[in-house]
């Protein structure tokens, strides 16, 4: 017993000393969150508000829509101007685009009734004016092309180069009585082929030089001796290399 005690009284100090300092630990860890977590709270109310991050911040912008462009302005389909224009495309076809205002559609009406105008063609007569004057003298010859209400130009085939043709637009009854609404310019059809004028006479260098020296007083010798060149390559009486 005697022996048993003094191991007993060391085993209950070894037990209390390792009480003490675990409860020193947790007393110590405890009073250093308590310390540290103002000074947490401290240094993020000391950063300027731009460092801080936020929730919104971190989110993906979000995409600019374009804004909708105004819608240019559109030429107009017409003008309300009365007006009918030739054009000669190439050797054997024209091209007309006229415009028919209200007004002309409203005197054709009261000059033939109101149902005058549906009750009529309109019609495209092309006249060959070649040689003749059309403001003094009608043509004999023409040719009506029946057309739509809904257009307002046409290519035409003539099929005859180096004329001279002129058109109007106007509207045929059923009996065959033509009104006119409009006429248009006179046009001539270019040539298919070579010009057949082949008695051009050309300026010789001689008298190119003659009318240069009288008309500006050109003494250069430089221009002269130029032109006494050219001279001697072409010689007089002679208006072209090729002969």
């Amino acid at each position: 017993m005697t022996v048993f005690f003094p191991w007993l009284f060391g085993f209950l100090i070894i037990f209390l000393f390792m009480l003490a300092f675990l409860m020193f630990k947790k007393h110590k860890v405890i009073f250093n969150l308590r310390s540290s977590t103002p000074k947490a709270s401290l240094i993020k109310s000391d950063l300027p508000l731009s460092m801080e991050e936020y929730a919104s911040d971190l989110t993906a912008p979000s995409p600019v829509m374009p804004q909708p462009q105004k819608p240019g302005e559109e030429l107009p389909g017409k003008y309300n101007i009365d007006r009918l224009v030739l054009m000669a495309r190439d050797p054997y076809w024209l091209y007309a685009y006229w415009e028919i205002s209200a007004a002309i559609q409203e005197e054709f009406k009261t000059n033939y009734g109101p149902f005058a105008w549906g009750q009529s063609q309109p019609v495209l007569r092309v006249y060959d004016v070649t040689g003749t004057n059309f403001e003094k003298q009608s043509p004999l010859e023409y040719t009506d092309i029946p057309i739509s209400d809904q257009v307002d130009d046409w290519y035409i085939q003539v099929g005859q180069p180096d004329r001279s043709f002129c058109i109007e637009v106007g509207r045929k009854f059923q009996n065959g009585h033509f009104v006119t609404l409009l006429r248009s310019n006179v046009v001539s059809t270019p040539r298919a082929s070579l010009s057949e004028q082949v008695d051009e006479e050309w300026m010789w260098i001689e008298d190119l030089y003659r009318t240069i020296r009288h008309q500006y007083g050109v003494s250069s010798p430089l221009i002269e001796e130029e032109i006494a060149g050219r001279m001697g390559i072409v010689p007089l009486g002679i208006s072209s290399p090729g002969f």
